[in-house]
């Protein structure tokens, strides 16, 4: 393939799906890159045993309820539906997308209402008219440039608030606050350890089936890298970016299908019971025989545990959830069926949100879009707030808390040449990266009631809208944006405590700099401990 075949021709938007590729950017070598353009999009399995079967006697089998096997449930470490921890999503928005200005509003040292300067909201592709200080009219009315329908203040005609309350109900976005962090980071690179997954896991974040997935294969689970002192081998996300990787996570064995849920699982728990007597009369003549016996023992009760929890299809499968695909649903039916991202994004939430796993990562490939005008980052601006207001309005049906953190690796600019195409929307062009004007965020819901926002924004901006290194720790260091992120989500837990004990080396200075940076009030109390 020609590396000009895509190449953005200069006024003219590319089509959503379609890749971008930059005559001043080299030729995508890495897997990393070709996410980035837009080339590419962005399975552990669970099997009941079966083992040693002879210690089945079906003569002293006999019916009883499940509670009888809490305790050897518990004996086997079987996790409970999640960790007692806030479902966590981020997006990885691979490329550099626009997050500041344009989207969320981002401001000088008062937050995100001390307004920038004419010429600053310029490099951030908002002219003279629609910048957030001014108000736009509108035949008879007067419209606000500013819109806080989510608490944390978006300009008005953000590509990504208009997908969030796209898929998010009234009702959700009133239980739904937020904060962002004005962070520069290298623009086009996976090098930026952008990832907080690790470092969530850390915090406690856990599920029933695995503590950590991603929608790439790669050891943050996204396309941007994890920092190094977080990573943990042994909670590597598994990859998940399609129905199929979640279903195809838990075989429940013949049995169930042979049989109902119900029975099936009543069948492998009467297996539990009678293996468990026979183990007591057995010596199985191997070292360590009570080491053996638990490994059958906990064997069967996995099996049991496992149907029992997911023998119904529809327990895992987010296509048979009445919630994310159907009528009234988040998605429709032909939503679902023709866009991979709305696929990858459900999979992803049906997972986190219920429990199955702690914290998820959704990347999101194709937002390196300066391309000389605004249509095609418009358009994937607002189907990643459709993604992401899907993620709330799950969580909202399903009345559980979720933390969603937005970022991407770098960020752009335009020069003010203004688009007035439909899907330009009258903007700014985006004309080149420009890694000084990057910002993250993250929103959070909370079905009790909006969370309390202390502070909307971590760190500020200088007048002319690039980020001010010195605002904050996490506004010049990558990794500390990351701890910047986890302790936020220590934070809606009233765990900050045990900040200090669970990242010795972090780099966020002591306590007072610290609480200088929580952005909203818990909304849980803690588990850790």
């Amino acid at each position: 393939m020609s590396r000009f075949r895509h190449r953005p021709q200069p006024g003219r938007p590319v089509a959503l799906d379609t890749p971008i590729l930059h005559g001043d950017h080299s030729r995508p070598v890495t897997r990393r890159d070709f996410l980035a353009a837009g080339l590419a999009k962005g399975a552990a399995v669970l099997a009941g045993s079966s083992i040693l079967s002879l210690f089945a006697n079906p003569r002293a089998a006999y019916a009883a309820l499940s509670s009888d096997l809490a305790a050897l449930r518990s004996s086997c470490g079987i996790a409970v539906q999640g960790a007692g921890k806030i479902p966590f999503i981020c997006f990885d928005l691979a490329g550099g997308a626009n997050i500041a200005g344009s989207n969320v509003l981002v401001g000088g040292s008062g937050g995100p209402l001390d307004f920038l300067s004419t010429e600053g909201y310029n490099k951030l592709g908002l002219p003279g008219d629609i910048i957030p200080s001014r108000s736009t009219v509108a035949g008879n009315q007067v419209l606000s440039n500013i819109d806080q329908r989510l608490d944390l203040p978006f300009h008005s005609d953000s590509a990504f608030l208009r997908g969030i309350v796209e898929r998010a109900a009234p009702e959700t976005a009133a239980r739904i606050s937020g904060t962002v962090i004005a962070a520069r980071s290298e623009n086009d690179t996976g090098n930026n350890p952008h990832n907080p997954m690790y470092g969530i896991a850390k915090a406690g974040a856990d599920g029933s089936l695995l503590s950590l997935i991603g929608s790439r294969n790669a050891d943050s689970g996204g396309n941007s890298m994890a920092p190094l002192l977080m990573i943990d081998p042994g909670k590597r996300p598994t990859k998940v970016d399609r129905p199929s990787d979640v279903t195809g996570l838990v075989d429940t064995g013949n049995l169930v299908g042979l049989l109902d849920q119900a029975d099936a699982v009543a069948v492998m728990e009467s297996i539990v019971r009678i293996s468990d007597r026979k183990l007591g009369s057995v010596n199985t003549n191997v070292s360590r025989d009570e080491v053996l016996k638990e490994l059958v023992r906990c064997g069967y009760v996995k099996s049991a545990d496992l149907a029992d929890r997911f023998g119904d299809p529809s327990t895992l499968n987010p296509e048979l959830d009445p919630d994310i695909v159907g009528p009234g649903a988040i998605f429709s039916s032909s939503e679902f069926a023709s866009d991979d991202e709305f696929r990858k994004t459900a999979s992803v939430m049906k997972l986190v949100v219920n429990g199955f796993a702690g914290a998820g990562t959704i990347t999101m490939g194709g937002y390196d879009y300066h391309t000389g005008e605004r249509a095609t980052g418009e358009l994937r601006d607002l189907r990643a707030g459709r993604c992401i207001g899907a993620c709330l309005e799950y969580a909202a049906r399903r009345g559980v808390p979720l933390m969603v953190y937005v970022f991407s690796d770098g960020s752009v600019a335009s020069n003010g040449r203004i688009d007035d195409s439909v899907d330009g929307r009258g903007k700014g062009e985006w004309t080149g990266d420009n890694g000084s004007t990057a910002a993250s965020f993250f929103l959070v819901y909370n079905p009790a009631g909006r969370p309390v926002a202390i502070r909307h924004q971590l760190g500020y901006m200088r007048p002319d809208a690039s980020v001010e290194t010195a605002s904050s720790p996490a506004a010049n260091n990558v990794n500390l944006l990351v701890e910047t992120v986890v302790w936020n989500y220590l934070a809606l837990h009233g765990e900050q405590g045990w900040f200090e004990s669970l990242f010795p080396a972090h780099g966020l200075g002591p306590v007072a700099l610290r609480d200088s940076l929580t952005g909203l009030a818990p909304i849980v109390s803690g588990t850790i401990g």
